[in-house]
C-alpha cells in the first residue's frame, strides 16, 4: 500500500509539471502583440476592395466619410466605383493623348477622388455598386484588361488620326462591367444629380484637402509632382522634413481628423494578416544572451531574416533618418502599393505608441481590418498623406503658405 501511494504521488507531480510546461507554452504563443486603443476617431465601416486594384478609392472616400461625421453630418457609405469610372475615363483619354505613354492600369493616388468629386459629383453606394458583370464583390482583372487592350488599339490603329468612336468605346466597356452613372437619382426621399449630392449632402469642399509628403530630391516647403506611376493625373504634394510630416500626423489625430495614408507595404514587418502589425524590426542584442547572440551569428543570412520577422513579441525597431527614407524610395524598396486611413493611436502592452490603420480588406484579422503601424514603419514607408488644411500645425502651415 505504501508503494502504491509513492507511485501515485509520483505520478501526480508528473502531471503537474507537464502542465505547467503546457501552460507556460501556451502563454509564450499566446503573447504576441496585446495592443489598448488610446485615441479612436469617428469612421465608417470597414470595406472591401476584393480583387481590385482600387484601394485609392476606398481609402480616399473612407476618409471623406470620416470627414462628414467629425462635422456632424450624417454616416454614409459612398460609392468606390463611380470614381473609378470616372477616373478610367479621364485616364483613358490621357494615355491616348500621350501616346500611350502613361500607366494605364487600376491605381490611383487619393487626388483622383478628390479631383473626381469636384468635377463630377459623387452618389451613395446603394444608388451605384459598380458590380454589373455577375460578381458578388469586386473582381477588376478581366475589366482591368479589356480597357488596356481597347486604349492601346487605339494608339496602334494606322489611320493616322482617332476615329470619332473611341471614348465611346471604352465608355460602353465601362457601363458594361461597373453600369451606367445615373444623371439623376432618389435618396432619402430627395431628388439628386451626383454634383449637387455632392454639395447638398456631403457638403464638403474639396479645397480643403492637401497631400503631404517628405522626400529630399525636391526642396522644401514647395510643391512637386510626386513620381510615382499610379500618379496618371500628375498630382502635386506639399514637401516638408521628415519630422515635421510625422508632427502633421501626430497633430491631425489630436485634433479629431483622420489621415489617408498611400504607403509601401511590401516590408516583412507587414503583418496585418496574422499579427496585426506593421513595424521595421531591428535585432536587440542588448536582450540577448551571449549564446543566443553566438546562435544569430552563426545563422545564415536567410536564416536570420526569418528569426527577425517571426514578430512573436514588441521589439527594437530601427530609427529611421531621411536619408533611410529617401534612399528606400531612390532604390525602388519603397513603392506606392496601397492606400489606407489613419483613424487612432494605441499602446502595445509595453507602452510603445503605434497608429490605430483602417484597411479596405475586409474583416480578415482579428482587429476586424484594422491593425497598427508603429513609429518607424510610418516615417520609413509613407509615400503621402492627405490631410484638411486645419489639421496641419500652424506653424507648417506658415511655411507652406496653406
Amino acid at each position: 500500500m505504501k508503494d502504491l501511494r509513492a507511485i501515485f504521488l509520483l505520478f501526480a507531480l508528473s502531471l503537474l509539471s507537464v502542465g505547467i510546461v503546457v501552460a507556460e507554452d501556451d502563454e509564450k504563443k499566446e503573447e504576441g502583440y496585446k495592443f489598448t486603443d488610446v485615441k479612436v476617431l469617428k469612421d465608417t465601416p470597414v470595406k472591401d476592395q476584393n480583387r481590385s486594384g482600387t484601394c485609392w478609392s476606398f481609402s480616399g472616400l473612407g476618409f471623406l466619410e470620416a470627414e462628414m461625421l467629425r462635422l456632424g453630418k450624417p454616416e454614409i457609405d459612398l460609392s468606390e466605383m463611380f470614381i473609378v469610372w470616372h477616373t478610367y475615363d479621364e485616364k483613358a483619354v490621357k494615355h491616348v493623348r500621350l501616346h500611350g505613354n502613361l500607366n494605364f492600369a487600376a491605381g490611383g493616388a487619393f487626388h483622383d477622388v478628390i479631383n473626381m468629386i469636384r468635377n463630377y459629383g459623387i452618389v451613395p453606394e446603394e444608388i451605384y455598386h459598380g458590380l454589373h458583370y455577375g460578381e458578388e464583390k469586386h473582381v477588376h482583372g478581366e475589366m482591368d484588361r479589356v480597357l488596356k487592350e481597347q486604349v492601346d488599339a487605339v494608339i496602334l490603329n494606322r489611320n493616322k488620326k482617332l476615329s470619332t468612336a473611341w471614348r465611346d468605346a471604352i465608355r460602353g466597356t465601362l457601363n458594361s462591367y461597373l453600369g451606367e452613372i445615373p444623371e439623376t437619382f432618389e435618396f432619402e426621399g430627395k431628388e439628386y444629380t451626383p454634383k449637387s449630392f455632392a454639395d447638398e449632402y456631403v457638403g464638403l469642399d474639396m479645397d480643403d484637402y492637401v497631400q503631404i509628403s517628405s522626400y529630399t530630391h525636391h526642396p522644401f516647403y514647395k510643391q512637386f509632382i510626386i513620381e510615382v506611376p499610379d500618379n496618371w493625373m500628375w498630382g502635386q504634394v506639399y514637401n516638408v522634413p521628415l519630422d515635421e510630416l510625422e508632427e502633421v500626423i501626430d497633430f491631425s489625430l489630436e485634433n479629431e481628423f483622420s489621415v489617408a495614408w498611400a504607403a509601401d507595404v511590401s516590408e516583412k514587418g507587414f503583418n496585418t494578416s496574422k499579427k496585426g502589425v506593421a513595424v521595421i524590426p531591428e535585432l536587440n542584442k542588448d536582450e540577448m544572451s551571449d549564446a543566443e547572440i553566438a546562435k544569430w551569428e552563426d545563422m545564415s543570412e536567410k536564416e536570420k531574416e526569418a528569426d527577425l520577422y517571426k514578430l512573436e513579441k514588441p521589439g527594437k525597431e530601427k530609427e529611421i533618418t531621411q536619408e533611410m527614407r529617401q534612399l528606400a524610395f531612390d532604390n525602388y524598396q519603397t513603392t506606392d502599393d496601397h492606400g489606407m486611413l489613419i483613424v487612432g493611436t494605441a499602446k502595445d502592452q509595453e507602452g510603445t505608441f503605434y497608429y490605430r490603420v483602417k484597411n479596405s480588406w475586409g474583416e480578415y484579422n482579428d482587429f476586424k481590418g484594422y491593425f497598427y503601424a508603429s513609429k518607424p514603419y510610418i516615417r520609413y514607408k509613407t509615400m503621402s498623406i492627405m490631410v484638411h488644411k486645419d489639421g496641419i500645425p500652424k506653424h507648417i502651415r506658415k511655411k507652406l503658405n496653406l
